[in-house]
């Protein structure tokens, strides 16, 4: 199995840089690993965040073998009204559980974390602040980030 990272801009903050070497750390020791930086969407000024994020889209797809798998979840349900991300939480939770590999889930929504996920990690400014079993964190976090996650309200 070959893992590829495929990052559209934005990685010039010191935070994702963390995040990325921390990941790439970790994964290079158990498969192969490469990253592929892919050019910024050009002439975004004029262009709709819709029509921006199909172009980020298409490029995308122009990476993939038909033979590759994917699973993608950065925030999927954030913009769902409340039925049908339920439902969609419900077919997300079937397919990952047949898929029986490693999913990432990245959220900020505390309740989706809570029933979508078995380890949780918490981040602060790139880092990890936290991680672990998720009923464990959110029964006693440790940091002030997790308790800032789990309590919300503001440091």
């Amino acid at each position: 199995m070959k893992i590829c990272l495929l990052v559209i801009g934005k990685t010039d903050a010191d935070y994702i840089r963390a995040g990325i070497e921390e990941y790439e750390k970790r994964l290079r020791k158990y498969v192969g690993y490469e990253m592929k930086v892919l050019p910024d969407v050009k002439n975004t000024k004029h262009m709709s965040e819709a029509l921006q994020k199909e172009k980020e889209g298409l490029l995308l797809l122009e990476q993939f073998l038909p033979t590759d798998y994917v699973i993608l979840l950065d925030e999927p349900f954030s913009a769902l009204d409340s039925f049908l991300r339920q439902e969609m939480e419900r077919e997300v939770q079937q397919v990952l559980q047949s898929f029986g590999g490693v999913s990432i889930l990245v959220s900020h929504n505390k309740e989706e974390i809570f029933r979508l996920t078995q380890k949780c990690m918490v981040m602060e400014r790139g880092k990890i602040a936290e991680i672990g079993d998720t009923k464990e964190i959110f029964a006693h976090p440790k940091t002030a980030e997790g308790r800032l996650l789990i309590q919300g309200g503001s440091l």
